[in-house]
C-alpha cells in the first residue's frame, strides 16, 4: 500500500439542516454551536439552562434567538426540533427523558449516563417513540476514524491482536468531577475514548479486568483495565489507561500481525492516521481540514441526515453498543468499588 484511503466522510454542510436546542449551555456546548455556525448548515434555534442570565449570554454569544430560564421551557418550543443534551453526564437520563417526552430528537454529550440501567431506559424510550437518539462520541464520526474504518475493514492489518491507548488529563481541580453524586471521576469523562474505541476496534468484550485508585471523595481517578474474550477474535487484548491526575500522550495504537495503526494524540480527536509496516516502512493521512473541536461538526451533521432519513439510531454508532459500553464501565467501577 502507497497511500491510505480517502475518508468518505461527507461535507458536513451537505447535510439537511436541523433546528436545534442546546440544553446546558457550558463549554462542550460552546463548542457545539461554534462548529455547527463555522462548517455546517444546521440552525440553534434556542437555548435553555437553569440559569436565565447564562442562557441570555450564551445566546448573545451565538447569534441564538430564545434563550430559556428553564429546560422545561426549550423542550417545549415547537420549533425546536432536535435536543443537545450537553448537561453534566448526572444529569442526561432525566433530561434525555425529558426531550423525548417532548417528542425531540436527542444527541447526548458522552458519557451516554451514568450507568447501563440509565442507559438502557433512554434506549427504551426513544425507541418506544420512534425518534433519534445518539451518544455524542465525535470520534465515531470523524474523517480520520472512518480511515481506520477502511484499514480494518480491509483487514491490511492482518490478525489484529492487541490495542493500547491512553486518556489522561489533570483535573482534579474541577469540582464536578470528584463529586460522586454529579456521578465524577476519570472513567466516565476520560475513560470513555478508549473503552469506546477498544469496542470500535474488536467489538463487544465478554471479559473486563480493571484496577485503579479512587480519589479521596470515592470517586476513580486512575484506571487501567484489560478488556479481552472479544467475539470473533478471542485471543485479541485491549489495554486501556485513563487519569485525573495526569496528562498523559493519549494515543492509541492497532497492533496486527500485518501492520499497526498509530494515531497521535489526542487519539479522540481530528488528526491524521499513520500506518506502519514491520520493517518500519510508514506512510500517512494528510492534515485534517477540520481541528479541534470543530470535528463536533461531524457528529450533527450524522444525527441530522439520520433524522432526515427516518433512522432512529447510527450504524457507526448503534444504541445496543452504546449500553454495552456503559456496562462495561459499570463493571470497571465494580471492581475498584466505587
Amino acid at each position: 500500500m502507497t497511500s491510505l484511503p480517502t475518508s468518505r466522510i461527507a461535507d458536513p454542510r451537505a447535510s439537511a439542516p436541523l433546528k436545534w436546542g442546546i440544553l446546558g449551555p457550558g463549554w462542550i456546548a460552546a463548542a457545539f454551536t461554534a462548529a455547527l455556525a463555522t462548517h455546517t448548515d444546521q440552525k440553534v434555534v434556542a437555548v435553555g439552562s437553569r440559569s436565565g442570565k447564562r442562557a441570555a449570554q450564551f445566546a448573545a454569544k451565538f447569534g441564538i434567538d430564545k434563550a430559556y430560564s428553564s429546560y422545561e421551557q426549550l423542550v417545549s418550543d415547537p420549533q425546536v426540533q432536535a435536543v443537545y443534551v450537553a448537561s453534566p453526564h448526572s444529569e442526561h437520563h432525566a433530561h434525555t427523558l425529558l426531550a423525548i417526552d417532548a417528542g425531540k430528537h436527542v444527541l447526548v454529550e458522552k458519557a451516554f449516563a451514568r450507568n447501563g440501567t440509565e442507559a438502557t431506559e433512554m434506549v427504551t424510550a426513544a425507541r418506544t417513540a420512534n425518534l433519534t437518539l445518539m451518544e455524542a462520541m465525535w470520534t465515531r464520526f470523524l474523517p480520520r476514524t472512518d480511515i481506520v474504518r477502511q484499514l480494518l475493514e480491509a483487514e491490511t492489518l492482518g490478525i489484529i491482536h492487541t490495542f493500547i491507548a491512553d486518556h489522561g488529563q489533570a483535573l482534579t481541580h474541577v469540582a464536578r468531577l470528584v463529586e460522586p453524586q454529579l456521578a465524577g471521576g476519570a472513567l466516565l469523562d476520560l475513560g470513555i475514548y478508549p473503552i469506546s474505541y477498544a469496542n470500535f476496534v474488536f467489538g463487544v468484550p465478554r471479559k473486563v479486568q480493571a484496577t485503579g485508585k479512587l480519589w479521596e471523595s470515592g470517586v476513580d481517578a486512575q484506571v487501567s483495565a484489560v478488556l479481552s474474550d472479544f467475539p470473533g477474535n478471542t485471543s485479541a487484548q485491549a489495554l486501556v489507561n485513563t487519569s485525573m491526575l495526569t496528562k498523559t500522550p493519549t494515543t492509541a495504537t492497532i497492533c496486527g500481525t500485518k501492520a499497526r495503526i498509530e494515531l497521535d494524540g489526542d487519539f479522540y480527536a481530528p488528526g491524521n492516521v499513520r500506518l506502519v509496516y514491520p520493517n518500519g516502512t510508514a506512510i500517512s493521512s494528510p492534515a485534517p481540514l477540520v481541528l479541534g473541536h470543530q470535528g463536533l461538526c461531524h457528529e450533527a451533521a450524522h444525527f441530522a441526515d439520520l433524522v432526515a432519513n427516518g433512522q432512529t439510531e447510527s450504524g457507526l454508532l448503534p444504541l445496543d453498543e452504546t449500553v454495552a459500553i456503559m456496562g462495561q464501565l459499570d463493571a470497571i467501577r465494580a471492581q475498584l468499588a466505587c
